[in-house]
């Protein structure tokens, strides 16, 4: 399995995968909000791929703030219903481990719905400690 940064050119490769998290998106809206993010933080799109097929998604961005510091902030993480159960997300959270360490970066973060009992489970398996509860509010 290669994992790799998604150049700007090949974003939309990843618009399937994508999807499966984040089924209200179209193909337009996706490049739209990958853009104003990577404008705005840098967000970076990494690929996990078997013999060329995408099999996982991952979006993170660098970020600092007073409660974390400098950090690696992971918006985005996804694996092909298929691909499931085979290592595939432990790999790409490992990669980020690895780019942040070559950065000097001692935090990682992310957020998850409460409803999604399997993700906890996975993040919790590998590692993560369940930190803070976040608040929302639409306007």
């Amino acid at each position: 399995m290669e994992i790799e940064i998604l150049p700007k050119t090949q974003w939309l490769s990843a618009y399937n995968v994508m999807k499966e998290l984040r089924p209200h998106l179209s193909e337009s809206a996706f490049l739209q909000i990958t853009q104003e993010a990577f404008s705005a933080d840098g967000y970076t799109l990494v690929t996990a791929k078997l013999d060329g097929q995408i099999l996982g998604v991952m979006g993170y961005r660098m970020l600092s703030d007073f409660v974390h510091g400098k950090h690696l902030y992971v918006d985005d993480l996804v694996v092909t219903e298929a691909s499931r159960s085979q290592g595939v997300g432990k790999k790409l959270l490992l990669w980020l481990e690895s780019e942040a360490k070559g950065l000097g970066i001692k935090n990682l973060r992310l957020c998850t719905g409460i409803e999604n009992e399997a993700g906890k489970k996975f993040y919790e398996r590998e590692g993560w400690n369940l930190r803070a509860i976040v608040y929302k509010k639409k306007l």
